[in-house]
């Protein structure tokens, strides 16, 4: 399998002088994914639970709707100079063949699906509607969650270069934690994880992001079933349009005792009632 960190040289600058030294990266490569040996899309991420990020991005498309709708995913033959396979391409067989897609699928770690504005769209495709109730979450342990993932981030700790997604119970237990180069990636890998793990839809889990709160994300927490997304950074507008059109609770900047409920906050156990800004 493809390595996750490699190593480059490096000049560091510093008041004390200057010196060369290797430096750990996160590895960026494309993994290009076909349907019955049809290409569908080309996507940046960084190698490690690739079957897991396929079926995320096929259920986030509705394409899928559960694991039972995939035959195989397999890697196909390919090599690199030195005659070693990338494994960068991934078939996937499904029970019923997929429609014409006539959206581009072209994809970057830093974008995902670029563009992409159809709030009705998006209700109208997915298989899982918010139910009005759903998880409740007490906010501490609302709180605790990014702390939790952040411990579980491996390559982030060597690289300093990568987004992570995670699912979480009500209670703060972490079922899965996976970094990306991509955040939307991290995202697909994780709810991939759920799909083929029977919990979708995730009704009952909290979906934790350690950036922002795009647009994207919010479709893909939708598109599985999740009630509630919690981001350590700022939502997008769209994001909170998305959120409140379909019934999500998004928290943004959720770090510390402190966050931001932009949607949703019925679902929160809080003790008091919040007071108008004076």
């Amino acid at each position: 399998m493809s390595r996750v960190t490699a190593r480059r040289r490096t000049l560091r600058l510093s008041p004390s002088g200057e010196i060369q030294r290797p430096d750990t990266l996160a590895v960026e490569e494309p993994l290009e994914i076909r349907l019955g040996g049809q290409s569908l899309t080309v996507t940046m991420r960084t190698p490690g639970s690739d079957i897991d990020l396929v079926h995320g991005f096929l259920l986030s498309e509705n394409i899928i709707g559960s694991a039972e709708d995939v035959v195989s995913a397999r890697y196909c033959a390919g090599t690199d100079a030195e005659g070693r396979n990338t494994y960068n391409v991934l078939d996937v067989e499904l029970r019923v063949p997929a429609p014409a897609r006539a959206r581009n699928f072209l994809t970057t770690s830093s974008c995902g699906l670029c563009g992409k504005t159809a709030l009705d769209e998006v209700r109208a495709r997915t298989r899982y509607p918010l139910p009005a109730d759903g998880v409740a979450v007490d906010p501490a342990a609302l709180a605790a969650m990014p702390e939790t993932l952040r411990a579980r981030q491996s390559v982030f700790d060597a690289t300093g270069g990568l987004h992570a997604a995670g699912l979480f119970t009500a209670d703060g237990t972490a079922l899965a934690v996976r970094e990306d180069i991509g955040r939307h990636n991290a995202v697909d890998k994780v709810l991939g994880w759920a799909l083929r793990d029977n919990r979708v839809p995730a009704a009952d889990l909290v979906l934790i992001v350690s950036g922002r709160a795009s647009f994207e994300l919010v479709q893909k927490a939708v598109m599985a079933g999740v009630p509630m997304l919690g981001a350590v950074s700022a939502p997008s507008s769209l994001a909170v349009d998305l959120a409140e059109e379909s019934g999500l609770t998004l928290v943004g900047f959720l770090r510390g005792d402190t966050m931001n409920v932009y949607s949703g906050a019925h679902r929160l156990e809080r003790r008091s009632s919040a007071r108008p800004a004076s």
